[in-house]
């Protein structure tokens, strides 16, 4: 900075946002254009901008979960259904329900479905029935017993005027209700596990899948079964292709009906429905496996207006795909799981990468929320660091393994290599601060390696020139520590590592040959993390015993101690080109400490859980936080933006104070008395109370005064002569007031005021205490008077006597 500049440092960070789980499972449904996405999670339902990722939630309030919910073909009526057994009708682009009613099934509703005039609602419920409800009307229409167990289906047939009903239950029998008659008009019989989903192809054909690995296709003018095709999978979504437009990428060749699959492989199939082949396999970046898991894919819809193909997976993410080639155009993730680490990626540090309790990685763009999705371990992932450019990063896991990946241009990320030689879990990694040229691990397994990375591995992932990932093996190994290692970190010049461990010791080693330099001890428990200083020659280390120290290099002497965390310091920073530090705790607090003056300077609480997570921007004016809650925080520096608002406050106080002594002056009490209160200043409202007492007629300009104010401010009014009426000295402007008050508000109003009861409370007591005072002053001056009139009389007589 600049001579006679002030080194102001940062004392507070704001939220500027949170990434928090917005799906936790359920059905996801799209509105008509594509823009938004319902997304069930517990108690609420999240509506997403699509584009951004931004969202509201339709909080409800009996606290009960959301067990369904269905939005209208026009996009108009949206309602959801709990488990307190309530419907209730949102106007989901305002939050606001405008109607709740029951739902007179006896068990929570299960599905529910429009008509294509957005007119009736059907509802399948748990206990076996189906309830048909008029929207306009607002009434039941039908109650279509005859169903057994959960009614996990309905749908109308799209042609309406022909009023029939489709629904499944837990029998894997396809009812058909006329709604005529209310009666079940056919059972279409031939899955033998449940029916998923229901597709129209036109007013004569119908299109079932299930979880019995086939896809049926049924003539509804007959009501048999056309043709039974087998999947090989279990199959929880089928969609139709549009007739329209070019689908010649999926493989399909000729006219005639082609349906999507999604099911239990995680990949999508397109299938032919003349000769029941499958004529396009999806390739995916991961293994496909014969049963369930978290991959399988739950559900799958058709966004015509976008000409885009939605899957929700078992893992809560929501990819987006173009129809009609199937290229990933976005992808949401729902629901994060523990986050054990982020960092902050690319050269404009544009994209955060986040560990989550799984062994794929995640990587987020932040201006649109869009996620890829990075596979490679296999086990879960426990640590990440990232070079200096943001460019290329590496990830440790449970694996024994570490591997390096690389961001290009475009912002897509591919695994460039991988290290293997561990004989446990990689639990930290660090990398090499001034070039990509090497990287630190330590593991469970008591030891650290470094790795170096080939110049030529560097240079060829610059020109993605790598089709698979690069062995790397480890130059040096070196048993550090007795326990587990928590914390590796590389210093700023390169040339030395630090390690910490659960053997409450931090360790400095030489990075050439990893032999041992010194030992800092003096932490009470194990050490969470060590990092240098970017400026001194000092190191910071935390620990579980609430504390951090610093660390000289030169004697391995313990500097300073700061203490103020109840819980474990599982991660510190340092932010402020090294002036300060950013500690996160177990207990999920965040604490700002100034290191010259020892003092926290701010704690805030972002997290429910541990933060494990804690990384700072190139810039050092943003940071991002990470926790065990599933949420990941993005705090921005708000300092200048608190201390300019904070002046402002001071310069507007300064102007009124001036105004109101101005007032005072010419007597302009009204105004005086609004300022007054705005300011909040007690004194200053007596002040001026006093001030209308000593005119001529006092007692009326104030009645006049204290009437013309609003509810609001006679209600600070109120609040302020509770204090003025405890001293007996300005009791008198107290009662005054109060006279006023109650002489012109109606006992009903003014219970209506917030505070009265407290106010009532203690106005009482001491109002008693000054009437008995009075009552005291009272005697005494007519005993003077007495006295007096007492004292005259026998001086007028000895007047007389005298005069005689």
């Amino acid at each position: 900075p600049p001579a006679g500049a002030r080194l102001s440092f940062p004392s507070s960070y704001a939220v500027s946002r949170k990434m928090e789980p917005f799906y936790k499972g359920g059905r996801v449904q799209i509105n008509r254009d594509g823009k938004f996405m319902f997304c069930p999670c517990g108690t609420k339902l999240n509506v997403i901008d699509v584009e951004t990722g931004a969202l509201h939630s339709l909080r409800q309030d009996d606290e009960e979960d959301i067990s369904s919910f269905v939005l209208s073909p026009d996009d108009e009526i949206l309602v959801t259904g709990s488990r307190a057994l309530l419907l209730k009708q949102w106007k989901w682009r305002e939050n606001k329900c405008v109607r709740t009613w029951k739902a007179v099934h006896i068990a929570p509703v299960a599905s529910m479905a429009f008509d294509s005039t957005s007119t009736l609602l059907a509802t399948g419920g748990c206990d076996s029935t189906i309830k048909i409800w008029d929207m306009i009307k607002q009434y039941c229409t039908h109650n279509l017993k005859g169903s057994s167990g959960v009614v996990h289906l309905v749908e109308f047939h799209p042609d309406i005027s022909r009023l029939q009903l489709f629904s499944s239950s837990i029998d894997y029998k396809i009812r058909i209700w006329d709604l005529n008659s209310s009666k079940c008009v056919a059972l279409l019989d031939g899955h033998f596990s449940a029916v998923t989903s229901l597709a129209f192809a036109d007013g004569n054909t119908l299109v079932s899948s299930g979880r019995d690995k086939i896809c049926m296709v049924w003539d509804l003018k007959t009501r048999e079964s056309k043709r039974t095709i087998p999947v090989y999978e279990s199959v929880e979504a089928a969609i139709l292709l549009p007739g329209k437009g070019d689908f010649s990428q999926l493989g399909v060749k000729k006219q005639g009906l082609h349906f999507v699959t999604a099911g239990s492989k995680g990949i999508l199939k397109v299938w032919e429905v003349a000769t029941a082949a499958c004529v396009y396999t999806q390739p995916v970046p991961f293994e496909s496996k014969e049963e369930a898991s978290e991959r399988s894919l739950t559900q799958c819809m058709l966004v015509p207006e976008r000409n885009e193909i939605v899957t929700v997976s078992v893992e809560h993410n929501i990819v987006l795909y173009d129809a009609q080639t199937l290229q990933l155009r976005k992808q949401l993730a729902g629901y994060n799981d523990e986050v054990l680490d982020v960092k902050f990626l690319g050269p404009g540090d544009s994209h955060i990468v986040v560990a989550t309790n799984s062994p794929q990685l995640k990587v987020f763009e932040l201006a649109t929320s869009h996620c890829q999705i990075l596979y490679g371990h296999t086990e879960t992932v426990l640590a990440l660091d990232v070079f200096r450019k943001g460019l290329m990063f590496v990830s440790c896991a449970k694996d024994k393994s570490l591997r390096v990946w690389r961001m290009n241009k475009d912002g897509r990320v591919i695994c460039v290599a991988q290290g293997l030689g561990h004989a446990h879990g990689v639990g930290a990694v660090s990398c090499s601060r001034l070039k990509e040229s090497f990287i630190v691990t330590s593991s469970q397994d008591c030891t650290i390696k470094i790795w170096n990375i080939p110049e030529s591995l560097a240079s060829k992932a610059k020109a993605a020139l790598i089709s698979s990932p690069e062995t790397l093996h480890a130059k040096v190994t070196e048993r550090g520590h007795d326990k587990d290692i928590n914390s590796v970190t590389v210093s700023p010049n390169d040339k030395l590592i630090a390690t910490g461990s659960q053997d409450r010791l931090a360790k400095l080693w030489s990075c050439s040959d990893c032999s041992l330099l010194g030992v800092f001890a003096g932490h009470k428990r194990g050490i969470w993390c060590v990092q240098f200083s970017p400026v001194d020659q000092v190191l910071a280390t935390s620990s579980a015993d609430g504390t951090l120290k610093l660390w000289g290099l030169q004697d391995f002497s313990c500097l300073k101690t700061f203490e103020g965390h109840d819980a474990s310091v599982l991660k510190i920073i340092f932010v402020s080109r090294g002036t300060q530090l950013l500690s996160s705790g177990s207990d999920g607090l965040l604490k700002l400490w100034t290191i010259k003056t020892n003092e926290c300077v701010k704690t805030l609480d972002g997290h429910e859980d541990k933060i494990w997570g804690l990384h700072s921007n190139k810039q050092d004016n943003m940071v991002v936080t990470a926790s065990s809650d599933s949420c990941i925080t993005l705090w921005k520096d708000v300092t200048e933006t608190e201390e300019k608002e904070a002046q402002a406050k001071q310069e507007e106080q300064i102007l009124k104070e001036q105004e109101l002594s101005n007032l005072l002056h010419e007597k302009r009490y009204l105004k005086a008395l609004g300022l007054a209160i705005s300011l909040d200043r007690p004194h200053t409202v007596l002040m001026v109370v006093k001030a209308i007492l000593k005119e001529t007629d006092g007692r009326k300009h104030l009645e006049e005064n204290i009437v013309r104010l609003r509810k609001d401010q006679k209600e600070a009014v109120l609040t302020f002569l509770v204090t003025w009426n405890t001293n007996s000295r300005n009791c008198h402007e107290a009662q005054a007031v109060i006279e006023t008050l109650l002489k012109h508000e109606a006992p009903d109003s003014l219970l209506q005021y917030s505070g009265i009861k407290a106010a009532v409370e203690s106005l009482l007591p001491y109002t008693e205490r000054h009437f008995q005072r009075l009552s005291r002053l009272l005697q005494a001056s007519m005993f003077i008077d007495f006295m007096w009139q007492n004292m005259r009389l026998a001086d007028a007589a000895q007047q007389e006597d005298v005069t005689s």
